[in-house]
C-alpha cells in the first residue's frame, strides 16, 4: 500500500474508532454504509485491515508499550495500531508512516501527536516482523476472557484465543454430495460433513455457487440440525432462521420448512437462498413470540445470544460489547425456550443452540429447562453423529464445541446443542 491507499486506511481508521469507542460492530457499520464511498478494493482493503488490527489488537499494543510513556488518544493510538499491522505485515515503512502520521493530523485534537507517530512508528519499522511473531498470541480482552477462563480453563482459552486469532477458513454445507463439492471447489470433508476450504477467491464465483450445490455455513452451526437425524416428511419450524442455513440443511433433507425470522431483509436473504439452491420452505416474517402455531414434530430455535463463538470471523466483538446486555439476552432465552415447546406435538423434538461460549447460554438453559418441565426429557440418541467426539458431550447431555477443538483442521465457531423431548 502506498499513499494512495490513503482513503482505505482512514476508513479502516474509522473502524476502528466505532468499533473501540462507540461499541458498533462492524457488520452494523458496513450494513449502514461505512465503505459505501470506496472503490471495490479498497473497500475490501480497509475491511481487511480493520479485521487485522482486531485480531492482533493486544499484540499490537503490547509492542507498542515501550514506546509510549502514556497511552495516547484513541485517534492516535487507533493509528498506531494500524500502522504496526502494516509494518509487520511487510508493507513498505515510508508509506506506512507517512499515512498513519497524516490521519493524527488532519485531527485538530491530535496534530500535536504527529511527531510522536512518527517516532513510534519508525521504531516498530526497525523492529519489524521479528518483533511481532515472537510476541505471545493476543488475549482476549478481560471482561470475557475471565468468565471463560472460570468455565473451561486457563489451557482451553490460551487454544481459543489462538484460534481466533488464525481466523475462520471458508465451510460450505453440501446440499447432496460433499465430495463431489470437495473436489469442485479444492476443499476438503470435515469428519461432520461440512466442506472447508482454507483459500478461497469471491465466493460466489467458487464452482457449484451458481447451481446451488452448497452454502457457507460454518461446520460448527451446521451440526444442530444434524441431530435430528432422518428428517423426511417432519414438520419443523426454524425460529431466528435467517441467515438460513438450517433451514436450507432442513429442505434439503425433505422436511416440511417453516422459517420465521422478524427482520425483513434478513428474511428476504434467506428467500434468495432458497431460490439460489433449488429448495423450498415456506419463509414467515414475525417475532419469534407472536408466532404461534402449533403441532410441529420438530423446533429448532437458533436463539439470539453473546455470539462469542463467532469471533474466529467477528473479531469486533469482544472490543464493540463489554458484556452488559448479555443478562437480558439470557433472559430472552429461557422464554423463547418455554415459547417453543407450546409449539410441539406431544413427543415433538426441541432443538435449543447458542452460537455462544458461555455456559449461561448453554448448559445452565438447558439444565433449568429441565427444572422447569417435568415433562421434558434430554434426547441422548440426538448426538450419535459422525464426527462427533464423545468428549464433546456434557453431563446434563448436550454439545459443547469451541474454536479449540479440531486444531489441526483450523477450529470450528463455540456453539452449544441440546436436544428436548417433549413427553408422549
Amino acid at each position: 500500500m502506498h499513499q494512495t491507499g490513503l482513503p482505505a486506511r482512514r476508513t479502516a481508521h474509522h473502524l476502528l474508532m466505532q468499533i473501540t469507542g462507540e461499541g458498533r460492530l462492524m457488520s452494523e457499520l458496513i450494513a449502514g454504509g461505512a465503505l459505501a464511498q470506496l472503490p471495490n478494493e479498497d473497500r475490501a482493503r480497509a475491511q481487511r485491515l480493520a479485521t487485522d488490527a482486531l485480531r492482533g489488537l493486544d499484540r499490537a499494543d503490547r509492542m507498542l508499550k515501550p514506546y509510549l510513556k502514556k497511552t495516547p488518544p484513541d485517534h492516535v493510538m487507533n493509528a498506531l495500531r494500524l500502522g504496526v499491522i502494516e509494518l509487520c505485515g511487510g508493507e513498505a515503512p515510508h508509506g506506512v508512516v507517512n499515512a498513519y502520521v497524516e490521519i493524527v493530523s488532519r485531527n485538530k485534537r491530535t496534530q500535536a501527536m504527529k511527531g510522536l507517530t512518527n517516532a513510534v512508528l519508525r521504531k516498530i519499522a526497525a523492529e519489524g516482523s521479528d518483533g511481532w511473531t515472537k510476541r505471545a498470541v493476543p488475549l482476549t480482552p478481560g471482561w470475557l476472557r475471565q468468565p471463560l477462563v472460570a468455565a473451561w480453563g486457563r489451557e482451553a482459552v490460551t487454544g481459543m484465543e489462538g484460534a481466533h486469532f488464525a481466523g475462520a477458513p471458508l465451510d460450505l454445507t453440501p446440499k447432496t454430495d460433499a465430495i463431489a463439492v470437495a473436489n469442485a471447489t479444492g476443499g476438503t470433508v470435515l469428519p461432520t460433513g461440512s466442506v472447508r476450504l482454507t483459500s478461497h477467491g469471491q465466493v460466489s464465483a467458487l464452482p457449484g455457487y451458481a447451481a446451488g450445490d452448497w452454502w457457507v455455513q460454518d461446520a460448527a452451526a451446521a451440526i444442530p440440525v444434524k441431530t435430528l437425524g432422518d428428517v423426511t416428511g417432519l414438520k419443523v419450524v426454524d425460529l431466528c432462521a435467517a441467515p438460513g442455513g438450517k433451514a436450507l440443511q432442513l429442505a434439503a433433507g425433505g422436511a416440511d420448512v417453516t422459517a420465521v425470522d422478524m427482520s425483513e431483509r434478513r428474511m428476504a436473504r434467506v428467500a434468495e437462498n432458497l431460490t439460489r439452491v433449488g429448495l423450498t420452505a415456506r419463509t414467515v416474517t414475525s417475532d419469534a413470540f407472536a408466532f404461534s402455531e402449533t403441532g410441529f414434530d420438530a423446533v429448532l430455535l437458533d436463539a439470539p445470544c453473546s455470539a462469542t463463538g463467532t469471533i474466529r470471523r467477528h473479531p469486533d466483538l469482544p472490543y464493540a460489547k463489554d458484556g452488559s446486555e448479555f443478562g437480558a439476552l439470557i433472559d430472552q432465552q429461557e422464554t423463547m425456550i418455554d415459547h417453543a415447546l407450546t409449539l410441539l406435538k406431544p413427543s415433538g423434538r426441541l432443538v435449543f443452540c447458542t452460537c455462544s461460549l458461555l455456559p449461561d447460554e448453554g448448559e445452565v438453559q438447558i439444565e433449568e429447562a429441565l427444572c422447569r418441565h417435568p415433562d421434558l426429557t434430554i434426547d441422548p440418541e440426538a448426538l450419535n453423529i459422525p464426527g462427533i467426539d464423545a468428549d464433546w458431550i456434557t453431563p446434563e447431555g448436550g454439545l459443547r464445541l469451541r474454536p479449540d477443538y479440531w486444531p489441526d483442521l483450523g477450529g470450528m465457531d463455540g456453539f452449544y446443542v441440546a436436544v428436548l423431548r417433549k413427553a408422549g
